[in-house]
C-alpha cells in the first residue's frame, strides 16, 4: 500500500495532463453496450461519468417553469461543445446527466443528442416517481440510451423515498440493470443504505462523494458512513465535483485523505471519475480544472494509474 505523500510538481503536472479532464473510473461494460472501434479507444479510452449538456433552442426544448436563456449558465453548452474540451484530454465517451433545474422530467435534449451519437453517450435520467406505470416508462427509457435515473432530496420533495412509485423503480431497476443515481448529502447515506438492503440486486450509484464536505468540513464520520455503503456489492461513488467541498481550492489536495479511503473501501473499479462540466468551467478556467487530476497523483503510483485505467479494461 503506498504511503500518502505531498506530490512534486512535475508528478503534478504529469497527473494533470494524464488525466486532464478528469476522466471516469468507470469500466466500460457500464456505460455502452456496442464495441468501440480499436483506433478509437487508442486515441480517447476514457469515460466521464457525468456531465450536463443543453442548447439555447428553447422553442425546441423549453426550460421548465417557462425560464428564458438568461438561467443559462454557461449561455450555451451542447454536446458539441462539451466533446470539443473533452476528445482532445482523450474522453471519448460521456454520461449526460439530466439537469432538473433547467429541463426538468423532460428528458428529450439528452436522448435527441444520443440518437445523433449513440456510441459516444449514454444518460442517466429524471422521472417523477408518482407516475402512473412508472416501471413501463424506465423499460421504455432504457431503449433510448437511459441507463440510470438521478433521484435524491429536493426543496420541493424532501421525502425523496416515499411512496409506491419510488419501490417500483427500485424494483424495476434490479432488473432493467439501469442504476438509481443519488444525489445526497451525508444525512442521506444512511437512509441510502436501509434501501441497498431492501433492493440488493439494485445498482446504484452516489453522486459526488454524497457531498460530504459542502459546508467546508469533511467529517470523519460522514466519510466512514459512505465507506460502509461497499458492504452492498453495487454501489459505485462518482469522485468528481471537487469544487464543491473541503477547502473548495485547487489544487484540493485537502480531498486527497477521503479518496484515499474510498479507494481502499471500493477499489478503482467502484469508483468513477467525472468533470461535472458545465459546473467546472462556470467561473473558472479549465486548466484550473484540470488541477484535480493531481489529487490522484497525491496517492501514489499504485492509486495515480490503476484508478484511471480501470476504465479502459
Amino acid at each position: 500500500m503506498p504511503q500518502f505523500s505531498v506530490p512534486t510538481r512535475r508528478k503534478m503536472l504529469a497527473a494533470a495532463a494524464f488525466t486532464a479532464f478528469a476522466a471516469t473510473v468507470m469500466r466500460r461494460s457500464h456505460a455502452t453496450n456496442q464495441p468501440q472501434a480499436a483506433e478509437d479507444k487508442d486515441a480517447h479510452p476514457w469515460i466521464d461519468a457525468h456531465s450536463h449538456i443543453w442548447c439555447t433552442d428553447l422553442t425546441k426544448y423549453p426550460l421548465r417553469d417557462n425560464q428564458t436563456v438568461d438561467a443559462l449558465e454557461p449561455h450555451s453548452f451542447t454536446d458539441e461543445e462539451l466533446m470539443a474540451i473533452a476528445m482532445p484530454q482523450g474522453v471519448g465517451r460521456v454520461v449526460l446527466i439530466q439537469h432538473y433545474p433547467h429541463h426538468g422530467y423532460d428528458n428529450s435534449y439528452l436522448i435527441d443528442t444520443r440518437k445523433k451519437h449513440p456510441d459516444r453517450f449514454r444518460i442517466v435520467g429524471q422521472i417523477d416517481s408518482a407516475r402512473p406505470h412508472v416501471d413501463r416508462l424506465m423499460r421504455d427509457m432504457l431503449q433510448t440510451g437511459v441507463t440510470g435515473f438521478r433521484i435524491g432530496p429536493r426543496d420541493d420533495q424532501p421525502d425523496w423515498l416515499a411512496g409506491d412509485g419510488m419501490k417500483l423503480m427500485w424494483k424495476t431497476a434490479a432488473e432493467t440493470r439501469q442504476s438509481m443515481c443519488c444525489l445526497i448529502g451525508p444525512s442521506n447515506i444512511a437512509e441510502t443504505a436501509e434501501w441497498c438492503v431492501k433492493y440488493p440486486d439494485t445498482p446504484v450509484v452516489i453522486d459526488h462523494f454524497a457531498r460530504i464536505g459542502g459546508d467546508g468540513t469533511i467529517r470523519d464520520k460522514d466519510v466512514q458512513n459512505l465507506c460502509n455503503l461497499a458492504a452492498h456489492k453495487l454501489v459505485r461513488i462518482k469522485i468528481s465535483a471537487y469544487y464543491a467541498f473541503g477547502k473548495k481550492q485547487p489544487p484540493y489536495l485537502d480531498l486527497v485523505p477521503m479518496i484515499k479511503r474510498l479507494f481502499d473501501a471500493f477499489g478503482p473499479d467502484r469508483l468513477m471519475w467525472a468533470s461535472d462540466c458545465h459546473q467546472l468551467i462556470r467561473g473558472t478556467t479549465v486548466t484550473q480544472s484540470q488541477i484535480a487530476a493531481t489529487v490522484a497523483a497525491c496517492l501514489g503510483h499504485d492509486y495515480q494509474t490503476a484508478v484511471p485505467r480501470a476504465a479502459a479494461r
